[in-house]
């Protein structure tokens, strides 16, 4: 044998060598994985072939405290895409099924696109891409025309990958007409976000595809409403086709909230409010030269004994099925434009006012409880002079030397100026001292403005109290602006204002003082804020947390959770003093600047207390205040721009007052009371087996 041949047999050796080795280590490895670790491998290909489908719930009802409904649910098509489905498809025959799926039901190609991609990945867009399961089919349109979504399924052979099934969406009945969505708010899809953090909280009730509360009550209540998801179980092949269904388990549906709002009332409420900004646009402003703007205004009812809500007014408002499917882009602008109004921001928790008159039932309480007595007279005068500056009345005119039952009957200006001055002559001429003694300030604080009610609503404004501190913080944010104004030339008001405010913009003046004691200058209230201050009127004293919701109720009637009257604090003033005040103004609605919009109501019977107010803000008309109480119930009315207190406003409330008592109701052409049996009702309504939901009885269980 040659070297040649010897060196070829060597190689065909070690090839044959590392082919038994290879095969050796191959049989050894399949062993290891079919023997040694097969009962974890055969689980793991389970898990791989099965899928859970997210059924969701129907979310709860939310009813008013009569039981009537203001939100449902109802059924609605909606149009779906199987990607799976459409992934076996040619390209060409994907962008026909997508072209005519578009043409169906008018959503562009490109949206349908976004929605079917998974969200987390490079090409997702945000609030358009898929949070759900990859295996189950991709909304890209609900609410779709009945025929439409039929097509699609009498046509299977035009439309593969397109389902067409029905689903629960909001709907709202709107008991006598009403609105009410800022109350009611409403739903949008779950963000990655949100569904990330309710996965590390272990949260169940929400997925990939679910919509939650916005905004209202839909937001407060949020966790309570939404109900559990169901699930059903499917296997799928390597390829991600569906196979087959396994288990499920149903979808377990949302809880009711039972409110108290009254829908009746509510509703004469929402049409009071838009007749009286109707009229006001149409009224002729003698100050200004122009018809009232009346751009906004907001109405609050409340039970005076307990905080809750009866009614709560918004303009401008929108219509809140305006969300259900999905909200354009061109109506969200809508909602976000000041030219509409900014009709998403509700004007009784969010709008923030200068309170006007309405805020000196509350500086009488500070001036009585510091020093001041009941026997006290000054001087109504036409004007009060502060300095160079002439401070006027506005609604009334000089009645010379007057108690104070009397300057809030007449609503008297530079009463109220004199009492703020005195004030601080006595504690607050130190510029430099920011803590200085306030009575006045003190008060307002104790009556829970400048801060939260803590109504269950969400986004609640804190009102401001313009005293030292605040003025001095913002001089501190403000003055390099206006600093650096003044430096320009100009002799208009802006460039004096910025020049002043440069040198001594942080001092607290005696201007600022009086303006203060009568609603005036930098000081802002909520009329929800301002109607629980005189509820604290009403029922001698006590705050109360504003609350819309007042059970919880599952779907066979079992009281989850009531939602008791929460109790703030007590104001801390002489109850003398609120007692005088209760007194005084119940002679604004007999002789005072009520007294012309209340003439032939029954005040024997129905004892309604009355404060009115006008408004002035720099470079704005009025705004028109009305704030009223009896034992049960307190009632305001705000009209931004929108003229003086009782002559823009007095007949609406007087409607109001009409409704609630069955006094007279010529809107509704029905003389029986808005609520039943006139005061709040004690119990909640009765949940029937079948479903219904009665009215409540008269139980004293829920106070």
């Amino acid at each position: 044998m040659n070297r040649t041949s010897r060196t070829s047999r060597l190689r065909l050796v070690v090839i044959q060598a590392l082919v038994v080795a290879l095969f050796a280590t191959l049989l050894a490895r399949l062993y290891y994985v079919q023997v040694v670790d097969g009962d974890a491998y055969t689980a793991a290909a389970a898990s791989q072939s099965v899928r859970e489908v997210v059924q969701q719930p129907a979310r709860g009802l939310i009813v008013d405290a009569q039981g009537r409904p203001l939100v449902t649910n109802r059924m609605s098509w909606r149009i779906s895409v199987d990607r799976t489905v459409l992934g076996s498809l040619e390209e060409r025959d994907q962008r026909r099924v997508l072209r005519r799926v578009s043409r169906a039901v008018d959503v562009p190609v490109r949206r349908m696109r976004a929605a079917l991609v998974d969200c987390g990945t490079e090409d997702a867009v945000e609030d358009r891409c898929w949070n759900g399961s990859p295996y189950q089919p991709v909304p890209v349109a609900t609410g779709v025309k009945e025929r439409v979504a039929l097509s699609v399924l009498e046509q299977p052979e035009d439309y593969p990958a397109v389902v067409a099934d029905q689903v629960n969406v909001r709907a709202y009945p709107r008991p006598y007409g009403v609105n009410l969505a800022h109350v009611l708010g409403y739903l949008s899809p779950i963000t990655g976000e949100e569904y990330d953090r309710a996965e590390e909280d272990g949260d169940q009730s929400v997925n990939g595809t679910s919509v939650i509360g916005r905004a209202g009550v839909e937001k407060e209540y949020d966790a309570w409403l939404r109900g559990m998801p169901g699930h059903t179980s499917v296997a799928v092949d390597s390829r991600g086709r569906v196979l087959g269904e396994g288990e499920a388990v149903p979808a377990q549906a949302g809880d009711t909230l039972v409110t108290s709002i009254d829908a009746k009332v509510q509703g004469i409420a929402e049409r009071q409010l838009h007749a009286t900004i109707t009229r006001a646009r149409g009224t002729f402003d003698e100050v200004t030269g122009r018809n009232y703007e009346a751009d906004s205004g907001a109405v609050v009812v409340m039970e005076a004994k307990t905080g809750r809500l009866v009614a709560l007014a918004s303009q401008p408002t929108y219509d809140p099925s305006v969300w259900v499917g999905g909200i354009t882009q061109r109506q969200l602008k809508r909602l976000y434009s000041e030219q509409a109004g900014m009709p998403l921001l509700s004007r009784a928790t969010q709008g923030q006012f200068a309170p006007g008159s309405t805020w000196k039932p509350f500086m009488t309480a500070g001036a009585l409880s510091n020093g001041y007595s009941t026997d006290t007279q000054l001087n109504c005068s036409s004007d009060f002079q502060v300095g160079n500056r002439a401070f006027h009345n506005y609604e009334s005119a000089a009645y010379g030397n007057i108690s104070f039952a009397q300057a809030l009957q007449v609503s008297c200006n530079t009463f109220f100026y004199r009492v703020g001055y005195d004030f601080w002559a006595r504690y607050g001429t130190d510029v430099d001292d920011v803590k200085a003694k306030d009575p006045l300030v003190t008060t307002a604080k104790r009556f829970g403005f400048g801060e939260r009610t803590g109504v269950d609503l969400p986004e609640e404004a804190t009102g401001r109290i313009a005293d030292r501190k605040w003025k001095r913080s913002y001089y501190e944010s403000q003055k390099d602006y206006y600093c650096k104004l003044a430096e320009d030339e100009g002799s208009d008001f802006l460039h004096r204002f910025a020049e002043e405010f440069c040198i001594e913009g942080y001092a607290y003046r005696a201007g600022d003082a009086v303006n203060f004691a009568i609603g005036q200058g930098d000081t802002l209230v909520t009329p929800l804020q301002l109607t629980r201050a005189y509820a604290a009127l009403s029922n001698g004293g006590t705050l109360y947390e504003p609350r819309i919701g007042r059970a919880v109720v599952s779907g066979d009637g079992t009281v989850l959770r009531k939602i008791k009257p929460a109790k703030v604090g007590r104001v801390k003033v002489d109850k003398g003093a609120i007692d005088y005040i209760d007194e005084a103004l119940q002679g604004t609605t007999r002789t005072g600047t009520l007294a012309w919009k209340f003439t032939d109501f029954p005040l024997d019977d129905v004892h309604v207390r009355g404060k009115t107010g006008s408004a002035e803000v720099y470079g704005k008309q009025s705004t028109s205040w009305v704030a009223s109480y009896d034992e049960n119930y307190v009632v305001v009315m705000m009209v931004s721009q929108g003229g003086t207190g009782s002559g823009t406003s007095g007949d609406a409330v007087r409607s109001i007052w009409e409704a609630l008592y069955g006094v007279q109701d010529g809107a509704e052409n029905d003389e029986r009371a808005a609520i039943p049996g006139v005061t709040p009702p004690e119990s909640l309504p009765t949940f029937t087996k079948d479903g219904a939901i009665m009215p409540p009885g008269r139980k004293d269980e829920d106070r």
